[in-house]
C-alpha cells in the first residue's frame, strides 16, 4: 500500500477541500514528504455538519442490531486489511510496524466490543404510584459529535470515540492529526465500504484552532470529545461549556510508578522499562517518574539501566526495531531541554540524554538519577523516552509524591502485599492503577483521568452514557 495523497470524507465521499488546500506529510524517521492531506476550510466544515444532521436522523432510527451488524462488518474489514494499514501508520508516525499492527488488531476488537454493547443500552420501568399511571426512562443518542485526536496513536485514539457515537445512535465528524492522517482515513474507510449510511461518519484535516472553535459552536453539534494536551483541553472545555455542549476531556498524565520495598523487582523492570519505551513514550498514561524504595534502588537501577542499553532503535519498518523516531522534530527539541534541565539541577544521566544522529527525529533512550522534585522531568510530562528514577524512605512518601502533581490519568505500582495494594488503590489520586502489571486497557474497562487530566471515560458501558440523553416519560390514562 503506497502512501496516498488523503482526502476529507464529506457525506460518504472522499473528496479534496473545495479550495484545494492541502499540508505535507513528513516521516520521521529521515524528514522525507510522504504525500500529503486535504485542508479543510469552513465551506468544507459546512458541508460535513450539514451531512452529518442528516445522518443522525438516519442512523438514530437505524435499530441498535443493524447498527451492531454495520460495526462488525467494519472491524472485519479493517482486520483484513491490517498490514497495509499497520505500514501506514508506521510510515507516518514512526512507530516500529509490530506495535502498529498491534494498533490496527486492537481496533478491530474495539469495534466488536462497542457494537454489541451498543445493543446493551436499556431504559427502565419505574414502578407508578397509581394504577393508571405508567414511568418511563428512555435513553436517547446525544446527536451529532465532534471528535479531535492526536498523532500518537492514530486509530485507537479514533476509534474509542468512533464507536462510543455509532453504537448509540450518533453521528460524529472526527478531526484527526494532520501529522498522521492516512492510518485514520483508512479505519473510517472500513466502516464506509462496509455501508455505513452517507453522514454518520465524517472525516476532516486542517487548521486545529480553526476547525475546533467552528465545530464547537456550531449548533449542529451537541457533544465533545478530546484526547491530547491538558492546556487545550481545557480552552475546548471552557468553549463546550459556553455552549452548553457535553463534553469528554482524556488529557495529559504524568505517570508515576511506586516499586515497594517487597516488589519482584526483575519483574517490575521487565515489565514498566518495556512499557517506558512502547511508541518512543509518546503515551499519555506512559510511566514516567519511577519512585523506588531505597531497599531495592540499586536492583533496580540496574536492570532498568541494562534494558535501556539494549533496546534497538531505528526506523519503524526496519526488522528489530524496538522504538522508533519521535513523531515530530518538537519532540526532539522538548527532550534535550528537559534532560539539561535536570542536569543542571543536580541529576545523572545513566543513559542516552542525547539525539542519535541528524536525520529524522531518533533520541535515544534515557534514565535520570537523583532529578530533584522541582525539575521539570518530575513536574511536566516529557511525551518521549525518558524516565526519571527518585529514591524514596517509605510507601507514605512515594504516596505523596504521585499525589503531589494536578494530573490524575494514570499510575502503576509493584508490590508483593495485598495490604500495601489496597493503600495504593485507596490512596493513589488516579483514573487508572495498573499493579504489578502494564496498561491493559481493554475495551471494557473504563478509560480516563481525574484532576487536570480530564473527565469522562472512553471505555466500559461508562463510555456510552457520555452519549446519550436520560428522558423521563410519565403518563396517566384519563
Amino acid at each position: 500500500m503506497s502512501y496516498p495523497h488523503v482526502q476529507l470524507l464529506i457525506n460518504n465521499e472522499w473528496r479534496a477541500a473545495r479550495g484545494g488546500a492541502s499540508l505535507p506529510v513528513h516521516n520521521p524517521a529521515d524528514g522525507s514528504v510522504l504525500g500529503s492531506v486535504a485542508k479543510a476550510g469552513v465551506v468544507d466544515l459546512d458541508d460535513a455538519l450539514a451531512a452529518a444532521a442528516k445522518g443522525f436522523d438516519v442512523w438514530r432510527n437505524t435499530p441498535a442490531v443493524e447498527r451492531a451488524r454495520l460495526m462488525r462488518a467494519a472491524a472485519g474489514l479493517l482486520r483484513e486489511r491490517a498490514e497495509g494499514v499497520a505500514r501506514l501508520m508506521t510510515l507516518e508516525q514512526g512507530k516500529p510496524l509490530a506495535e502498529a499492527k498491534a494498533e490496527v488488531g486492537s481496533a478491530s476488537d474495539i469495534i466488536e466490543w462497542f457494537a454489541d454493547e451498543g445493543r446493551r443500552v436499556y431504559g427502565r420501568l419505574v414502578p407508578p404510584r397509581a394504577m393508571n399511571q405508567q414511568q418511563m426512562v428512555l435513553k436517547e443518542p446525544v446527536g451529532p459529535v465532534a471528535a479531535f485526536t492526536p498523532w500518537n496513536f492514530p486509530i485507537n485514539q479514533v476509534v474509542r470515540k468512533l464507536c462510543g457515537a455509532l453504537a448509540t445512535g450518533c453521528s460524529i465528524i472526527v478531526k484527526a492529526a494532520e501529522e498522521t492522517p492516512a492510518s485514520p482515513a483508512e479505519l473510517v474507510r472500513a466502516f464506509v465500504d462496509a455501508g455505513i449510511p452517507a453522514g454518520v461518519v465524517g472525516l476532516v484535516y486542517g487548521d486545529p484552532a480553526e476547525i475546533s472553535g467552528y465545530l464547537i459552536a456550531h449548533p449542529v453539534i451537541r457533544k465533545i470529545t478530546f484526547t491530547g494536551s491538558t492546556p487545550v483541553g481545557k480552552q475546548l472545555a471552557a468553549l463546550a461549556g459556553r455552549h452548553m455542549k457535553r463534553a469528554t476531556m482524556e488529557l495529559g498524565g504524568h505517570a508515576p510508578v511506586i516499586v515497594a520495598a517487597d516488589a519482584n523487582v526483575a519483574h517490575a523492570v521487565k515489565v514498566i522499562a518495556a512499557a517506558k519505551f512502547r511508541n518512543a513514550g509518546q503515551v499519555c498514561i506512559s510511566p514516567t517518574r519511577f519512585l523506588v524504595d531505597e531497599a531495592v534502588r540499586e536492583e533496580f537501577v540496574a536492570g532498568f539501566s541494562a534494558y535501556v542499553r539494549g533496546l534497538k532503535v531505528g526506523a519503524g519498518l526496519e526488522a528489530g526495531t524496538q522504538m522508533g523516531p519521535l513523531a515530530n522534530p518538537r519532540r526532539l527539541v522538548a527532550m534535550q531541554q528537559i534532560t539539561e534541565d535536570a542536569v543542571a539541577r543536580g541529576a545523572t544521566v545513566a543513559a542516552g540524554g542525547e539525539r542519535i544522529g541528524s536525520a529524522g527525529n531518533f533520541f535515544a533512550p534515557t534514565l535520570l538519577l537523583d532529578a530533584p522534585l522541582d525539575s521539570a522531568v518530575f513536574n511536566n510530562e516529557p511525551f518521549g523516552p525518558m524516565a526519571a528514577v527518585r529514591s524514596v524512605k517509605s510507601l507514605d512518601e512515594a504516596i505523596a509524591e504521585a499525589n503531589r502533581l494536578p494530573f490524575g490519568l494514570s499510575a502503576y505500582a509493584f508490590t508483593g502485599s495485598i495490604k500495601t495494594a489496597h493503600q495504593l488503590s485507596a490512596q493513589l489520586q488516579t483514573g487508572m492503577l495498573w499493579i504489578n502489571q502494564a496498561a491493559a486497557p481493554w475495551a471494557e474497562l473504563p478509560f480516563g483521568g481525574v484532576k487536570d487530566s480530564g473527565y469522562g471515560s472512553e471505555g466500559g458501558p461508562e463510555a456510552l452514557e457520555a452519549y446519550l440523553l436520560t428522558k423521563t416519560v410519565a403518563m396517566t390514562s384519563v
